[in-house]
């Protein structure tokens, strides 16, 4: 039984400050690099954020809701890159504590480990060879890839004896191949490779069926009682990422702000820009925004936590709602960044100033498909109106 204390998610928000000038530091060259710099990754490490989601008994944390939200929200102010990343492997070790106790022996050994993690087969196909599996195919866009142990991979099962399925199960990251192909316009510094495995083997207690991952159901005794496996896998995302969007929001902010004493509004009469009313009116509007973005982050992780510790089912309305909240956050922090981007000049566009850089990754996460506002806010409404969600995924 493990003796590790557990810090409280004030605890955890403190180190993430005390670390944040390195992850400011780093930022650019993880942008220029495509992934996440070595020393942020260890300074990360160190902070034990990586064990937020991983059991106690492997020095793991399980932390709540609340306190992703709030540590993904701390980190993103400096680095929106390195919050995702460490998100992502939220979900994934979540993810891996579904798995038989003796598989999470191994899979926890260590418990600072990275994982990463998608929830989508790719390309990928996988027939039954004794003892296992044997799985063929690609996935694109693994977030923390080359920072990561393992990857909860993703396949189609060929099953010999009826309809296909949809399988998930951890490969070590050192049988699979990296396809470099990570050019994008945010979110560089995640290193969101794409992954391919060719004849990689995963042994049978590795493997469970992806609609039990994706609604909770768990082959572990161990965890049976936690509360941290109460939520199913789309609320535990939504509450593992949101914070990163407000994050970032907040960090466009404050370089607004740093920089608006030094700054006038060009081609004006107005010696500073902090007097102008346009001045007033935006950033009054951005600053709302980001309120209410926040209201959306904490109403979601209220909700998940509050359902867990009661040991309640979340209803379908609520479920719904948790995607609409999170999408509402996506729309309302992306809108918040460009009234902060639009009002900062022609100098804001030197990559040295990283509002850009800000505006950039926000604009690139607001691409993801279990974030775009509208569908989010359309399977909420579905079930609002009595209808099917038209999704699993809820």
């Amino acid at each position: 039984m493990s003796t590790v204390v557990v810090p409280s998610s004030e605890e955890l928000v403190h180190r993430v400050s005390e670390i944040a000038p390195v992850l400011r530091a780093n930022a650019e060259w993880s942008v220029e690099n495509r992934r996440l710099h070595e020393e942020t990754v260890k300074a990360l490490t160190d902070t034990g954020v990586f064990r937020m989601r991983i059991p106690k008994r492997y020095g793991g944390f399980e932390s709540d809701a609340r306190a992703m939200v709030a540590v993904g929200d701390a980190i993103a102010q400096a680095d929106g890159s390195a919050a995702w990343v460490v998100a992502c492997s939220w979900i994934a070790t979540w993810g891996l504590g579904l798995y038989p106790d003796e598989v999470q022996d191994e899979l926890f050994a260590d418990p600072d480990v990275q994982v990463c993690t998608t929830i989508g087969p790719g390309t990928a196909t996988a027939v039954p060879v004794d003892g296992g599996i044997l799985v063929n195919g690609r996935w694109p866009s693994i977030s923390g890839a080359l920072s990561s142990k393992y990857q909860q991979i993703g396949a189609i099962f060929l099953n010999p004896d009826g309809e296909p399925y949809p399988v998930m199960g951890p490969v070590p990251m050192s049988e699979l191949e990296i396809t470099d192909d990570w050019h994008t316009n945010g979110f560089r510094g995640t290193g969101s490779v794409g992954t391919a495995a060719k004849d990689v083997f995963i042994p049978q207690e590795r493997i469970l069926p992806a609609p039990a991952v994706l609604t909770g159901q768990s082959a572990s005794k161990a965890n049976a009682g936690s509360q941290m496996y109460r939520a199913p896998f789309i609320a535990v995302g939504a509450a593992s990422t949101v914070g990163v969007v407000t994050g970032m929001a907040k960090a466009i902010r404050d370089s607004f702000f740093e920089r608006l004493p030094d700054r006038k509004v060009t081609y004006t009469n107005y010696p500073s820009q902090a007097e102008a009313p346009v001045t007033h009116l935006r950033i009054a509007e951005a600053m709302m925004k980001i309120d209410e973005a926040e209201f959306h982050a904490q109403r979601l992780a209220a909700t998940v936590d509050a359902k867990s510790a009661a040991d309640e089912p979340l209803e379908l309305v609520e479920r719904g709602r948790i995607r609409a909240d999170e999408g509402a956050a996506v729309k309302l922090s992306k809108e918040a960044a460009e009234i902060f981007a639009g009002s900062s000049g022609g100098s804001s566009a030197y990559t040295k100033v990283p509002i850009q850089r800000f505006v950039n990754d926000l604009n690139a996460v607001a691409l993801h498909a279990m974030m775009i506002p509208d569908v989010n806010a359309e399977i909420y409404g579905r079930v609002l109106c009595g209808l099917d969600p038209n999704t699993y995924y809820i």
